[in-house]
């Protein structure tokens, strides 16, 4: 089953802001494997081969500060492989080019591995197991963190040479930090309409989806309970962009989010809307 495709919503892209603009262009191209799809003198739009559809937005603010620490935002975003051996080759080029790991994890659902840019935004790179081998207990999917089986992993790519993210790549979820748990669950199941689905870290995280997908989306609060929102101008979460099935879906959302009491814009195709905790989210059908 695709949990990425209509009628589930999902997150397709998400935009950071950088230092320079430069040295991250160069890291995501080089380091991560994504192809410019747009290019300004401020602002890059990655996608991968093959594709149209921007995945990554690199932003540099005008007055750019470093990565504020203990806020709410980007904990990380999360690049969906097509297949293990995708990912075997992902991990092969990143120890051949010594960049540092912060993890690399079995979560039983699925595979991943976990570092961050040159300016700290997180990044999980991830592929799925098949979703008949899940276990549910109840409305909650069974989830852990154990070690990674990399040698089993890096086994696959011996034949294969790195060029790049694999054709099919997409954004697979987006992790957030948040201020408060309870009032960004109700923005997210009573507002957007994602449903819980693992609660495994107890009253400090939670993961949402729909269409029974693992998670398409993340909320913690590790930075703190009560974290402020990031200046403006801080590198990290510029927005993240839902992908809802139809303007039915929307128009719904849209208003029961009004009456949660938030405020909604409309910005060309898309609405804008901000969570409790101040993360901007566009609303794309």
């Amino acid at each position: 089953m695709n949990f990425h495709e209509y009628p589930n919503s999902y997150f397709k892209a998400v935009a950071i802001k950088v230092e320079n603009i430069e040295k991250s262009l160069k890291f995501y191209q080089e380091m991560i494997g994504f192809q410019v799809l747009e290019q300004s003198s401020h602002q890059v739009i990655l996608t991968v081969k093959n594709s149209n559809t921007p995945i990554l937005t690199i932003e540099q603010p005008e007055t750019v500060v470093p990565k504020e620490q203990r806020r709410t935002g980007l904990y990380h975003f999360a690049i969906l492989l097509p297949d293990r051996v995708s990912l075997a080759m992902v991990l092969r080029h990143l120890l051949e080019n010594r960049y540092p790991l912060q993890g690399a994890s079995d979560h039983l659902v699925s595979e991943a591995l976990y570092l961050a840019d040159p300016d700290g935004n997180g990044i999980e790179i991830y592929v799925d197991r098949p979703s008949t081998s899940w276990e549910w207990s109840g409305e909650d999917v069974v989830m852990d963190t154990i070690r990674l089986d990399a040698e089993n992993l890096l086994s696959l790519s011996q034949e294969t040479k790195w060029s790049g993210l694999s054709e099919g790549t997409i954004m697979g979820h987006i992790h957030l930090h948040v201020s408060e748990l309870q009032n960004s669950k109700e923005f997210y199941t009573k507002g957007l309409g994602f449903n819980v689905v693992n609660q495994i870290y107890g009253d400090s995280a939670l993961f949402l989806s729909t269409g029974g997908y693992h998670h398409h989306i993340g909320i913690n609060i590790w930075n703190g309970k009560g974290a402020p929102p990031a200046s403006e101008n801080s590198v990290g979460l510029s927005s993240f962009t839902v992908q809802l099935p139809n303007v039915v879906v929307r128009s719904e959302i849209v208003q029961r989010v009004k009456q949660l009491g938030y405020n909604v814009t409309n910005e060309g195709t898309s609405f804008m809307v901000t969570d409790p905790s101040g993360n901007n989210i566009k609303l794309e059908i």
